[in-house]
């Protein structure tokens, strides 16, 4: 006689039994972790831990108020709200007077905060409130939606209205074009897209993208080396990387 085949998980079923493998690993050695209940108990077999079931009922609770339930150009879930618990939250920007930019945590915050400290060092100096992120996704338009998922900045918002071109003086484009190209690409300015914002930064690489990923780690090793982070003073006619920038430029603003 056939065994009757198992039936499939549940969403809330994989989170319990995530939630409970990453339990048992994080206190028995890994021989263990593998014959616990948790790991190998089918769902009905195995009565998880109250603790493990009230954090997946928060982690639900928590992605029911928070998330739109779409994403933004980029990729990203947007957010209704920032510093509640989510993926994004209100970080300073280390070396400049904006204390409040509210960005996606990890590989996003990494990279976009690089990208405001050397606005603030080579192009010009930043006022509090000069740096925005976050911002609520109703009337947000076109790339201007990956403000609402964390992944995206507004620099100098005042200085640049959106739709006016020309707000840089040449100088101060070469260092924002060689911005771009020491992040690698996973960064677009929006003063490359058909609908002009100039001061609109913001993440071109989606979740998983493992540009994002390497980039972001370079910039944190950098930090760690004495006179490698931000700050130290950048040719930015060197030539090879004046012809980075360049060929990143082509290839941006052909893309639009």
């Amino acid at each position: 006689m056939s065994a009757t085949p198992a039936s499939p998980l549940s969403r809330r079923g994989l989170l319990l039994r995530a939630a409970a493998v990453a339990a048992a690993t994080a206190v028995l050695p890994h021989s263990q972790a593998l014959a616990s209940p948790a790991y190998a108990a089918e769902p009905r077999d195995y009565a998880f831990p109250k603790a493990v079931r009230e954090g997946v009922a928060r982690a639900e609770a928590r992605n029911e108020r928070l998330l739109t339930g779409t994403r933004s150009a980029n990729g990203w879930d947007m957010e209704t709200a920032a510093d509640r618990g989510g993926s994004i939250a209100t970080r300073p920007v280390p070396g400049t007077p904006v204390t409040d930019l509210q960005v996606r945590l990890g590989a996003p915050e990494t990279v976009l905060v690089h990208l405001v400290r050397r606005f603030h060092y080579e192009i010009a100096g930043l006022q509090p409130g000069e740096a925005v992120g976050w911002t609520a996704p109703k009337g947000l338009r076109g790339p201007a939606r990956n403000l609402a998922s964390g992944t995206a900045v507004r620099v100098r918002p005042g200085h640049y209205p959106p739709g006016t071109k020309g707000g840089y003086f040449p100088l101060e484009l070469a260092v924002l074009r060689d911005i771009l190209a020491e992040l690698d690409g996973v960064v677009r300015w929006g003063g490359d897209d058909r609908a002009v914002d100039e001061a609109l930064f913001y993440l071109a690489a989606g979740p998983g993208d493992a540009r994002l990923t390497a980039v972001a780690e370079r910039l944190r090793a950098r930090e760690t080396t004495a006179g490698g982070g931000v700050g130290t003073l950048v040719d930015v006619h060197d030539k090879r990387r004046r012809s980075a920038a360049e060929a990143l430029a082509r290839r941006q603003r052909n893309a639009a």
